[in-house]
């Protein structure tokens, strides 16, 4: 199996996909942040000083989702058609999960785009929060549903 980012000499490139069909694509990944409870507690009672942590976070990620090629070198620059961003208060971490889902007709996948949908998010939590505990810890980020295209369908 070779790594579809490099070329015949191991020098780095965006692939081709032009010969690619045109299918509809979708990605879902997830991730947390854990925190201290104080901290949980704050959020969660909307105590924050900066505002709505988990609006805000929402917004980053949908923004982030819609950056992606322009953070990730050899990412093609897609036409997102969704972006969803679902932020959960677990206390059991205690922290927040979040999912992120991008949707797209193209001829490449948008896996990238939910990652960093997810990262994004979880930065920003952190961001929002970090003046009351530097400690949190960002984890969990993967690839949970992928659909679409040549490759067919991968579930976590």
């Amino acid at each position: 199996m070779s790594l579809t980012h490099f070329d015949q000499k191991g020098d780095a490139h965006m692939v081709d996909v032009s010969d690619k069909d045109v299918t509809a694509r979708i990605a879902v990944a997830e991730g947390h942040i854990k925190m201290e409870k104080a901290t949980y507690e704050t959020i969660a009672e909307g105590r924050a000083k900066k505002g709505d942590v988990l609006s805000v976070a929402r917004l980053a990620g949908i923004m982030g989702a819609k950056k992606t090629a322009e953070l990730i070198p050899l990412c093609h620059p897609l036409p997102i058609t969704k972006v969803a961003v679902e932020l959960t208060l677990d206390p059991d971490l205690p922290g927040v999960r979040v999912e992120g889902t991008v949707k797209t007709t193209g001829q490449t996948g948008v896996e990238m785009e939910a990652l960093t949908a997810v990262s994004t998010a979880c930065l920003t939590v952190y961001d929002m929060a970090k003046a009351v505990d530097k400690a949190m810890e960002i984890g969990g980020i993967r690839v949970m549903l992928k659909d679409g295209g040549k490759s067919g369908r991968y579930e976590a």
